[in-house]
């Protein structure tokens, strides 16, 4: 009998919320930090970062770029992470979303390859998120514009209930008039 082959660990079992969660808004941008891709590939931080320190002329600055200190401190102060011994002692490194696919091509492993491809798809769902949140946002606001105007016909009206009747003028006489009361 033939044994069957080791089944390769799915990387498809990656949930995209894991994902999601290591993308990040610094500088008006979506990245991941070296750090959680590191993490997400199976590899040690330093290696990720050698790996593209010996590739750099893959990695402009709208790929990647460093934290400045107060961007690496404020992250710091949100993660809650040690400063001291064990600690990182230099800023991460921020991946854009082209930063990351450029990664497949410095890491060169299934897992790398299935990674950023699950990776690739999280960035592509969270667009579609975005456009389809827009286009809600554009929807209320013509309700809004919409119900406003209704609003506005039946305040209105309200205010108009609200109005007293005129008085009566001095001197007018109170009841129904019949038409004979003309010729007196």
């Amino acid at each position: 009998m033939v044994s069957p082959m080791p089944k390769k660990k799915s990387v498809s079992m990656l949930p995209a919320e894991r994902i999601e969660k290591s993308i990040l808004l610094i500088r008006g941008q979506k990245v991941m930090l070296d750090s959680d891709l590191a993490q997400l590939y199976d590899v040690e931080t330093k290696v990720l970062v050698q790996a593209v320190k010996r590739n750099l002329q893959r990695f402009p600055e709208d790929f990647m770029f460093q934290l400045s200190k107060e961007e690496f401190d404020a992250l710091r102060s949100q993660t809650v992470t040690s400063k001291g011994r064990g600690g990182r002692r230099y800023a991460p490194f921020a991946f854009t979303e082209q930063g990351v696919a450029m990664l497949s091509s410095v890491l060169k492993s299934d897992r790398a390859i299935d990674v950023n491809v699950a990776i690739m798809r999280t960035f592509v769902h969270l667009r579609e998120m975005l456009a389809s949140h827009k286009d809600l946002a554009r929807k209320l606001t013509a309700m809004e514009k919409k119900y406003d105007n209704q609003f506005k016909v039946v305040f209105d009206a309200i205010r108009q209930l609200m109005t007293p009747p005129p008085e009566p003028k001095k001197g007018s006489k109170i009841g129904f008039r019949t038409g004979d009361e003309d010729d007196e």
